[in-house]
């Protein structure tokens, strides 16, 4: 197993293969190299290609994948209704058009389709063309420092908002995934738990943000003569709701208010609740679309990448390998000596270093949070290792240095509106203030939670 994770972790930081093509190489390994080896619990006979099998295949049985799978679906709703399109221009022509506006527009847009539309990936591609059709619009130039920031934004403020709401990236769903089996189904994360501990510091760094952007690429106009006049009419110029948007948006607020209050007015988990508003979804004369336009919108390969991603996860922690290792860690880092905030401190950089090589967080989570759920689980004293394991969840979004750092990051370069050097200079300031920021709300707000 640990043979697997090096070839994983080497092939999703070099990419010499598609990521749906490694994972199922890793499949294969796992079936043929642990099924061939002795079993953990019974060692003087072969564990088996049978039993092995369905090891390399329990990501697939796993609620995480459920909910990937459906927020792709929830995306693939949106963009064929064209409902994200609307709310991206309802909030823009209600905030208008201007040096400062623009960016706060794009924040703005980025925060609110965190909550209904699950995949980073989708909201970037989403938002990068209207934002573009408002600059042609206000008649800016494209290669500007305002076009510019404005798209550094976006793909910036979606890594941020990725910390902040749990539905809103895969990889927070298979960190939640990991600390529940590490730690027992009483540790299971709620959406509302994740986002009392990660909304304040997302909000927070949004505002960093804004002033990072500001101060390394002012804008070349403040006042745009007729601004917010223009991006109303092209708000105005999608007409009145059809009923497939209004059904979605029923639906979508449904689920958030479903995620909000689950363990509090109600116990359906939030997979649950959500594949259940997929069916609405689809269902005819109810629904907002049918299978074949899913079929054509939904990036399969997502899910095969996320399920055999569990897999790697599941079969470190079962074959004890993530436990060998996470041992290695703990005597060699003398993280056993620390508090705490000093075990979140050193794990949590050491992530944020490691992402610079990876261009995906799910690969980056399902390689990596084993161990550290790992570690955190063999640490004496009386740390919250299940809190610890949130925050450190947050820290694998810090993608914010270069543009293959995050799927999303990739959307905006095709804009050829800003040069990667520039993205990388924002990307620098967000991350140590990011660091900084986690050190802080560690010693204040997550402590007062209880979390550390």
């Amino acid at each position: 197993m640990l043979a697997i994770l090096a070839f994983a972790v080497i092939i999703w930081i070099s990419e010499a293969l598609d990521y749906t093509v490694s994972s199922i190489l890793i499949a294969v390994f796992i079936i043929f190299s642990v099924g061939m080896s002795p079993d953990v619990l019974h060692p003087e006979k072969l564990l088996g290609t049978d039993k092995a099998l369905k090891l390399a295949l329990s990501g697939f049985a796993n609620s995480g994948l459920a909910l990937v799978a459906a927020a792709l679906f929830i995306a693939a709703a949106m963009t064929h209704t064209g409902l994200d399109k609307r709310l991206a221009l309802f909030t823009m022509s209600r905030i208008g058009a201007g040096g400062r506006k623009v960016l706060i527009s794009s924040i703005a847009v980025t925060i609110l389709l965190s909550f209904i539309v699950p995949s980073a990936t989708a909201r970037t591609a989403c938002v990068v063309p209207i934002m573009l059709g408002g600059i042609a619009s206000l008649k800016l130039d494209r290669k500007g420092p305002l076009a510019a920031s404005s798209m550094i934004t976006i793909a910036q403020a979606t890594s941020i908002w990725n910390v902040g709401i749990l539905t809103s990236a895969a990889q927070n769903l298979l960190s939640r995934g990991f600390i529940e089996k590490a730690f027992g189904a009483g540790h299971a994360l709620t959406w509302t738990q994740w986002f009392l501990a990660g909304a304040p510091w997302s909000l927070a760094m949004s505002v960093a943000l804004y002033f990072v952007v500001r101060r390394l690429m002012p804008p070349e106009i403040e006042d745009i003569p007729g601004g917010r006049e223009a991006i109303r009419n092209d708000y105005l110029g999608l007409g009145a709701m059809t009923g497939a948007e209004k059904r979605l948006l029923t639906i979508s607020l449904v689920l958030l208010a479903l995620w909000a209050t689950e363990g509090k007015l109600h116990h359906i988990d939030t997979a649950s609740s959500t594949v259940a508003g997929i069916a609405l979804m689809m269902l005819p004369g109810v629904g907002v679309m049918s299978w074949s336009d899913a079929q054509k919108r939904i990036p399969w390969g997502t899910v095969v990448v996320f399920g055999v991603g569990i897999s790697l996860g599941t079969a470190l922690l079962d074959t004890k390998a993530a436990t060998w290792l996470s041992t290695l860690v703990v005597s060699s880092l003398h993280l056993d000596t620390l508090s705490g905030l000093g075990v979140f401190a050193v794990l949590s950089a050491f992530l944020i270093l490691i992402h610079l090589g990876f261009a995906s967080a799910t690969a980056l989570t399902a390689a990596l949070m084993p161990i550290m759920v790992s570690v955190l689980a063999g640490l004496p004293g009386p740390i919250n290792g299940p809190g610890i394991a949130m925050l450190l969840a947050f820290t694998v979004s810090f993608g914010f240095v270069l543009p293959i750092n995050a799927p999303q990051n990739m959307v905006c370069p095709g804009t050829e509106t800003f040069t990667s050097r520039q993205f990388t200079q924002v990307g620098l300031w967000l991350t140590g203030i990011g660091y900084l920021l986690l050190l802080l709300f560690a010693v204040s707000w997550w402590s007062l939670l209880g979390l550390l």
